[in-house]
């Protein structure tokens, strides 16, 4: 079904939240002040005028956090407390999206909703909800004909070994055995090992999935920036957030990130110039305490969109040799027959790979410097490797 402006408004609820007890800001310096909010009295129009359309999807079935369905004005309420996002990014409200009959009427509203906001250049901030709704995100992209890498910050790897219906621990066994979807490529930042079955990390590293451990991005949070450039969706668990930070869900874990660390890869999502989804997802009130979980899950969304505000364009021009705006450096390895290409650009200092495809055409693939630091020692980066990998498959 293709959805129109006309009657988009009737895919939503408009936002309706109490305002709080006290306020720590000036109103004109609050997150809505310079955004467009959907409420009872104004209505949902011109929205081609914005770049950001922020919604909740409150649904909490086929999880069995049902509270979930409370978790986008839950994350509302604090995010509205937060201050304006800064620069001129255009950003519209749409509200919460109305529950269907059944959860499968729920996916298909959203997946219509998706496939037309990316058509229409205006990208979708998803706020969960449980994160079975991400199979909806598989849909639209793959009804669009666009493959993608998806990349989850989990603390779970979220499918099973037998087959199921697909829920919050399980939405990858739909997406991987679905020979309709175009997911391309998964990538999973911060898994814990002891919550996850080892045969389904093996299925993975087999598909040449990128998967990190959570002592292994901690110890260099920066290096996952290029993961986050490289992906078209990001999608957050807030399981990854460990306990003492974030209670209010219904799988926490004593370990995981920080609050701040979390914030961070949120930041890493925003300024990514390839990504054309971002969603939230498990927040559960019912578990909270202080609404410190729903306060954490707004700062995240904070840090995306201001990342967003910050976004540099690089990847479409990353070919053109002659705007001066990048440097390109050769590099020899003893084992292989050609040397490996930077591309490191003068405006932001972010690096990428050039590998060739065939027909007078290359790809890029995000790295950091210090894989360039690598190839510079003659070892060859992994990225490259499972660059490489891909490009044969």
């Amino acid at each position: 079904m293709k959805i129109t402006m006309t009657d988009l408004n009737d895919y939503f609820n408009p936002v309706s939240i109490e305002g709080p007890g006290f306020e720590h800001l000036a109103r004109q310096a609050c997150f809505p002040h310079n955004i467009f909010v959907n409420t009872e009295s104004v209505s949902i129009k011109d929205i081609n005028k914005y770049k950001i359309a922020l919604f909740g999807v409150p649904e909490g079935r086929n999880s069995p956090g049902t509270g979930t369905m409370k978790g986008p004005d839950s994350i509302r309420g604090q995010l509205y407390r937060l201050s304006r996002i800064p620069g001129k990014s255009k950003i519209i409200d749409l509200g919460n999206m109305k529950q269907g009959v059944t959860f499968n009427d729920t996916i298909a509203g959203l997946t219509d909703i998706l496939c037309w906001l990316i058509g229409e250049d205006i990208f979708p901030v998803i706020i969960g909800g449980s994160s079975a709704l991400i199979t909806a995100i598989d849909g639209a992209m793959s009804r669009l004909k666009t493959k993608y890498s998806l990349l989850a910050v989990d603390p779970r790897i979220d499918l099973i070994n037998e087959k199921k219906e697909a829920d919050s621990f399980n939405y990858l066994y739909n997406l991987i055995h679905n020979h309709k979807s175009f997911l391309d490529h998964y990538i999973n930042i911060g898994y814990q090992t002891y919550l996850n079955d080892q045969q389904v990390i093996n299925r993975f590293l087999k598909r040449k999935s990128e998967i990190i451990r959570i002592g292994d991005v901690r110890k260099a949070i920066y290096l996952t920036e290029p993961f986050f450039r490289d992906s078209h969706v990001a999608v957050f668990d807030i399981s990854a957030v460990r306990q003492s930070d974030a209670p209010g869900t219904i799988s926490p874990s004593p370990n995981g990130f920080y609050g701040e660390e979390i914030c961070l890869l949120a930041r890493y999502a925003g300024i990514s110039d390839n990504l054309k989804v971002f969603g939230l997802f498990d927040v559960n009130p019912d578990f909270d305490i202080r609404a410190q979980t729903s306060g954490l899950a707004a700062q995240i969304l904070w840090f995306f969109l201001e990342g967003f505000s910050q976004k540099q364009y690089e990847a479409p021009v990353l070919s053109n040799t002659n705007s001066g705006r990048f440097i390109k450096y050769h590099v020899r390895i003893t084992d292989l027959d050609e040397d490996l290409i930077f591309v490191k650009s003068n405006l932001t200092d972010r690096w990428w790979m050039e590998l060739p495809a065939g027909a007078d055409r290359n790809i890029y693939i995000a790295c950091s410097h210090e894989d360039y630091l690598k190839a510079n020692r003659n070892e060859v980066p992994e990225r490259w490797m499972q660059g490489y990998e891909r490009l044969k498959s």
